[in-house]
């Protein structure tokens, strides 16, 4: 019974790109309790995607079964983080979303009105583009397969090109030693472009990614003015990262 509508509501999605949870339960002929459930589950399952009030299809969870998982993963800490860093974003700011979860879950809470979003990552902006809420631009250039996001010159060049307000950048990992790094030169070049724009820098990572380090080197932690992740992070991380003179450590 519960596969079933679960499917019938997947089934709908696929037809209408934004519904509400009281059309899910004239469609059921269930409660909007029960089908707030069935929402849980499917976006734990990174089937849909879930913001005010309302519910859309993850349309690339087929093609990107590596990124549908990675939703998954520590969603707790990732929505926490994209909660507070979306309540920095003020009415009228530019902004750029590096590619990544935890910079899906920022888009998930913009809450200001007028805001402009430049982004590489095709799930957010797709994602924004069926809200209707924000002007989005995405970046341009070849998509890499695996993260489904603009990679190259083209989508370097055009980074080069903005003066935002605000710059939110993810990782896979990060040490206060290595700063933050990559595991593809790719990606690596990518995140460099954001690092260098003239912007407030902001970088969102949940408390997993510290410790570790990946091949290719991006930049240092104190190029961010505030590094935003959960208070699972420990105290020796905490204090290592509180020598940052001039980057604040926000936990959530």
């Amino acid at each position: 019974m519960i596969e079933a509508r679960q499917k019938q509501i997947l089934d709908y999605l696929k037809l209408h790109n934004l519904v509400t949870v009281e059309e899910l339960s004239d469609l059921t002929k269930v409660s909007t309790a029960t089908i707030r459930r069935d929402l849980v589950r499917l976006d734990k399952a990174g089937l849909i995607y879930r913001v005010h009030g309302s519910v859309s299809l993850n349309r690339f969870v087929q093609q990107q079964p590596s990124t549908s998982e990675k939703v998954t993963q520590h969603h707790s800490e990732k929505s926490r983080i994209g909660l507070k860093a979306a309540s920095l974003i003020k009415n009228g700011d530019s902004i750029v979303l590096d590619a990544g979860t935890t910079t899906l879950e920022i888009a998930k809470n913009i809450k200001a009105d007028n805001v402009t979003v430049i982004t590489p990552d095709l799930h957010i902006g797709l994602f924004l583009t069926t809200m209707g809420r924000c002007r989005v631009l995405i970046t341009g250039g070849p998509v890499d397969n695996k993260s489904q996001s603009c990679i190259g010159n083209d989508c370097i060049e055009m980074l080069h090109q903005f003066c935002p307000s605000l710059v939110f950048m993810a990782c896979n990992s990060f040490t206060l030693e290595s700063g933050i790094t990559a595991p593809t030169y790719d990606k690596c070049q990518v995140k460099q472009a954001l690092a260098s724009i003239n912007a407030k820098k902001i970088l969102t990572a949940d408390s997993s990614k510290y410790g570790l380090s990946s091949l290719y080197k991006i930049c240092a932690l104190d190029v961010f003015d505030s590094i935003i992740t959960d208070a699972d992070l420990d105290a020796q991380a905490q204090k290592e990262i509180g020598t940052l003179e001039h980057t604040e450590l926000i936990l959530v």
